[in-house]
């Protein structure tokens, strides 16, 4: 069955936290890409048609959340991301 449903006896059987794909880090990028691309809607929402803000600044900060962050939390394994 699943790694979900496991028996109690076994002793090499994990819960289902410790078995668990993401991690922290996993959490903690995506957070920060979700934020920016929040912050990245509301600057070009709130500048001028044809600003700097609009036109430059809210794409640069959608690209990092969509195509850096986002699938970096996706993709992120424990062993990758070294803590110091």
């Amino acid at each position: 069955m699943s790694k979900l449903f496991h028996n109690d006896d076994s002793k090499d059987s994990k819960t289902l936290f410790d078995s668990w794909a993401f991690t922290k880090i996993n959490y903690t990028l995506f957070c920060i890409g979700v934020l920016l691309i929040i912050l990245g809607y509301f600057i070009m929402a709130f500048g001028e048609v044809n600003s700097f803000q609009s036109l430059t600044l809210a794409p640069i900060i959608l690209f990092i959340g969509y195509i850096i962050l986002i699938p970096a939390a996706l993709i992120a394994k424990k062993g990758i991301i070294k803590k110091n």
